[in-house]
C-alpha cells in the first residue's frame, strides 16, 4: 500500500544517485498521503512483513511496514508516551510488563523511564524487524541493552499461554489488524478473555493500540476493539491523540477489573515521583482531554455492537504479507 516515486531532482538513494522521491500511502481507497524523502535508507521483506526505513524531509527516519506507517522520527513520541504511561501510572506499583510486538524498542524505552524495579517481557514474532530495529534506529539502542528487558522472539500469543509468570501490565504495542497481516488474532474477544486477563495479576492493567480513532475513521476498528474490551474487563478508557505523520487521530484502550485514576493532578504527582525526564506530550490535562472523546466518537462507541471474533474480524485498509501471497 506504501509506494516510492522517484524523479529526476535532488535526493540521494543508497547508490549516491540524485532524484527527487517521494513516499505515498494508501490511506483509504480514494485517499492518499504522501510526503518528500531525503533517501530510502532499507527496504526488503521478512516471512511476515514488508519493511522499508525512510529519511523523511517532514518526519525523520521513518518505519514503514506492510505498506502502513509505524513510526515517524518527528512524532513517535506522541504515540509511545500515550501507549506507555496511562497504564503504568495508573497502576499502584507496576513491577512486571509484558510487550507484545513493539519490535522497533521505543515502548521499552519509555518503560525504562519509570523509577523502581521493573522488569519487563518484550515479544516480537518478526526477529528480522527487531535486529533491523536495533541497528537503525539508534535512539533505542540503550533500551535494547538494558538487562531489565528480555527480548522472545515469538507470537505473543503463545509465549503468554506457555509462560507461568503474571503480570502488573500487558501491553499491545501490535502492528494494526490488517487482513493477511501477523496479528489480527490478538484483537479478539477469545485472546483478551483467555490468554490475556488470566496472565494479570490482581490491579493488573492491559492496554492496547486501537487504530485510528478520527472523527471517520473510528469505526473501523477502534470502536469494536473498545466494545470487545468491555465484553472481558469492568473497567475501560477509550482515548486518542492526533500524530502528523498517520494523518490522523490515533487510538488506545485502556482495561482493568480495577478502577483508574480520573484526576489529573493525582497523574501528574506520581509523574514526578516515578519518571525520569520530561514526558514531551503526556501530563495529568493531556490525558484527561485525551480521554474526553468528541460528541460522534463518544456516540458511536456507545451504541458498537461488534465484538471482535477470527471469524468475524473488522480490518484497517491496507492488506498484510499472507494476503499478498495467497493473491500471487
Amino acid at each position: 500500500m506504501g509506494d516510492i516515486s522517484i524523479s529526476n531532482g535532488n535526493c540521494i538513494n543508497g547508490y549516491g544517485q540524485r532524484k527527487s522521491c517521494w513516499y505515498e500511502e494508501e490511506i483509504e481507497e480514494n485517499l492518499r498521503w504522501c510526503f518528500a524523502l531525503n533517501g530510502i535508507l532499507h527496504t526488503g521483506a521478512t516471512q511476515f512483513q514488508d519493511i522499508q526505513l525512510l529519511d523523511t524531509k517532514p518526519f525523520g527516519k521513518a518505519l514503514v511496514i506492510d505498506g502502513k506507517l509505524q513510526s515517524a522520527e518527528i512524532d513517535e513520541f506522541i504515540y509511545h508516551e500515550s501507549l506507555v504511561h496511562p497504564a503504568l501510572l495508573n497502576h499502584l506499583n507496576p513491577k512486571t510488563i509484558f510487550i507484545m510486538g513493539g519490535g522497533e524498542g521505543s515502548t521499552a524505552r519509555e518503560i525504562l523511564r519509570h523509577t523502581g524495579h521493573l522488569f519487563q517481557q518484550y515479544t516480537d514474532i518478526d526477529e528480522e524487524v527487531v535486529e533491523f530495529c536495533k541497528s537503525y534506529l539508534v535512539v533505542n539502542r540503550e533500551a535494547f541493552c538494558d538487562p531489565r528487558l528480555e527480548l522472545m522472539i515469538n507470537d505473543a500469543r503463545a509465549e503468554l499461554e506457555r509462560r507461568e509468570e503474571f503480570y502488573d501490565v500487558i501491553i499491545g504495542d501490535l502492528a494494526d489488524p490488517i487482513e493477511g497481516g501477523p496479528c489480527y488474532q490478538l484483537y479478539t474477544k477469545s485472546f483478551y478473555e483467555f490468554t490475556v486477563k488470566p496472565r494479570l495479576n490482581p490491579g493488573g492493567i492491559f492496554v492496547t493500540q486501537a487504530g485510528p480513532a478520527g472523527i471517520f475513521s473510528h469505526t473501523e476498528v477502534f470502536s469494536c476493539i473498545y466494545n470487545t474490551l468491555r465484553q472481558v474487563f469492568k473497567y475501560v478508557v477509550p482515548y486518542s491523540a492526533h500524530i502528523p505523520s498517520y494523518a490522523d487521530t490515533w487510538g488506545w484502550v485502556m482495561a482493568s477489573d480495577s478502577p483508574f485514576m480520573s484526576n489529573a493532578d493525582d497523574l501528574d504527582l506520581r509523574i514526578k515521583q516515578r519518571m525520569k525526564g520530561e514526558n514531551r506530550y503526556l501530563d495529568g490535562k493531556t490525558f484527561t482531554s485525551a480521554s474526553t472523546l468528541s460528541k460522534a466518537v463518544r456516540e458511536s462507541l456507545r451504541n458498537e455492537t461488534h465484538v471482535y471474533t477470527e471469524g468475524n474480524a473488522r480490518f484497517i485498509y491496507g492488506h498484510g504479507t499472507a494476503y499478498k501471497h495467497n493473491q500471487s
